[in-house]
């Protein structure tokens, strides 16, 4: 490390001296030119001498903390997360690095640009979800929608590692602190050459390494916004399945209350028909063996609809909330989902895809950083020393600059690292897109069923079977058809809705699923 000491003195001519071991005290010129040139540097009255050396401190001073935004390009501010209940994220602007090569990304969805903001501004609480009054005594799928963003714990928790991030990229763009402190020297000489003085020392980062610094925390923020997207649209994804599964639920209870009734009238007509010996003892067994069956499928379906109701409530964030009715028909008419739509919606807004091409962005920026490390830090102190003993106890002061000297570690390995996390991330992405597409794949299958199915039933077999049963109970009040033919009929009656229903949740489901983009299980660990 190079060393510049100036020293000054009321008595003696300027003189300039790089080392004490390389020079001779002798060094100072003694020609017209250069002892003129000194007279000019000459403290003129040993008063002016401290306060021109102070002065001189403050000059350095100013000037280091002037020197501290030198390289520093312009970082750019994430934008806050969305704070969209329902839509899928919106796709903004990506940034791009320069002097990186690297293949284009795939344009499927774009990345938030950040613009930094001038000042820093200081940190912000949490914003907290808007939350609209919810009607007593029934609840719409937005109520439940709403509640369970405000409650659910996971995007509070999502919401916070936003704001970590955003705590990361302000530090991250920070200069180093100076260093104030004592400096003493040639103590214990017995009054003759003591120097005691006070210091300041600045390190100034070269090549941008903070604004490139910045740039990588700033794609590390607006991954983590796409998460937080994420987990709102699986919660979302979550409130509607279950929300149908109390639907569900609920219809399964007013069938198998129906199917109850069905049994015990058919149990009071097969009395009415054994008092006027029209029919045996079996079939009045016959028929109160329906009634217990009836009553079990009953029993059933209520312990359904309460399992469903609590899986309901805990997605909510609100395991205590009482069962209510819900506003909603689970039968609504939709449009068909298509496969072409589907996957191209899938690809192009999940923020699952958002978040693996913010890892692109920060890779490549940390590529960036990996290449400017080589470039050193200038590190610049200046002394004042209020009294020198040497000098007759004047003051004198000094500056010392430093610079490390890149010969055998330019941040070789680091840069391959960088390169090869760039590669890495760009590879994620592709698998990514492969995986969403066959995840796809069997939620579209369990749809299409589904929906041939629900549509079946509906057009077919439910007429039937409804048909079937009432033929078959005028038949059996005239006495005209034995019980086993009443029995077939309600026993297929009875499975047909069953199996309707069924295919009914497992359309919404599926439904659910795919307008989600298959973002689902909220309260699992990530």
């Amino acid at each position: 490390m190079a060393q510049f000491e100036a020293t000054t003195s009321r008595r003696q001519a300027f003189a300039v001296c790089f080392t004490k071991s390389a020079f001779s005290p002798q060094f100072l010129k003694t020609d017209s030119i250069e002892y003129a040139h000194c007279r000019m540097m000459r403290l003129q009255t040993s008063k002016e001498a401290p306060m021109r050396f102070t002065l001189l401190a403050i000059g350095c001073c100013l000037g280091l903390a002037g020197c501290q935004s030198f390289g520093f390009p312009r970082a750019p501010a994430p934008t806050k997360a969305s704070d969209a209940m329902h839509a899928s994220p919106v796709a903004v602007a990506a940034v791009q690095p320069t002097n990186v090569q690297a293949p284009p990304l795939s344009p499927t969805i774009q990345l938030a640009q950040h613009v930094e903001p001038m000042p820093v501004p200081p940190p912000e609480a949490l914003p907290q979800p808007a939350l609209r009054p919810v009607a007593l005594g029934t609840l719409t799928l937005a109520d439940l929608e709403q509640m369970a963003i405000a409650a659910n714990p996971s995007v509070a928790r999502a919401a916070a590692l936003v704001e970590a991030a955003r705590g990361n990229w302000i530090q991250q763009g920070l200069p180093p602190n100076p260093s104030v402190g004592f400096e003493g020297q040639q103590i214990g000489s017995g009054g003759r050459a003591e120097q005691d003085g006070v210091f300041i020392e600045q390190e100034i980062v070269r090549g941008g390494k903070l604004g490139l610094n910045r740039q990588v925390a700033a794609q590390e923020w607006a991954r983590r916004e796409q998460e937080l997207a994420a987990q709102q649209q699986r919660v979302v994804t979550d409130v509607r399945l279950a929300y149908y599964q109390v639907l569900v639920a609920e219809r399964q209870m007013k069938l198998t209350s129906g199917l109850l009734g069905i049994a015990n009238e058919a149990a009071k007509v097969a009395d009415d028909l054994l008092r006027g010996k029209e029919v045996g003892r079996a079939d009045v067994v016959q028929a109160q063996l329906e009634v217990g069956n009836a009553e079990i499928l009953a029993q059933n379906a209520l312990n359904r609809y309460s399992a469903a109701w609590r899986s309901l409530a805990t997605v909510i964030g609100n395991p205590s909330l009482p069962s209510q009715p819900l506003d909603g028909n689970i039968e609504d008419n939709r449009q068909e989902l298509r496969w072409e739509q589907s996957r191209e919606r899938l690809l192009t807004s999940s923020p699952e895809i958002a978040a693996a091409m913010a890892e692109i962005e920060r890779s490549r920026w940390a590529l960036q950083r990996a290449m400017v490390e080589k470039t050193p830090n200038v590190t610049v102190a200046g002394l004042v020393n209020w009294r020198d003993n040497g000098i007759d106890g004047d003051s004198d002061g000094g500056i010392t600059v430093g610079v490390p000297l890149p010969l055998w570690n330019r941040n070789q390995g680091g840069i391959v690292q960088a390169q090869g996390q760039v590669a890495a991330a760009e590879r994620a992405l592709d698998q990514l897109e492969l995986s969403l597409e066959n995840r796809l794949a069997p939620v579209f299958e369990r749809y299409s069923n589904a929906l041939g199915q629900v549509n079946k039933y509906r057009s077919q077999l439910l007429p039937a079977a409804q048909q079937s049963l009432d033929l078959a109970r005028r038949l059996y009040q005239a006495g005209e058809t034995p019980y086993l033919n009443l029995l077939t009929a309600q026993r297929s009656f009875s499975q047909t809705n069953v199996n309707y229903l069924e295919s009914l949740r497992e359309l919404r489901a599926a439904e659910a699923e795919i307008e989600g983009l298959l973002l689902t299980g909220s309260l699992e660990n990530r």
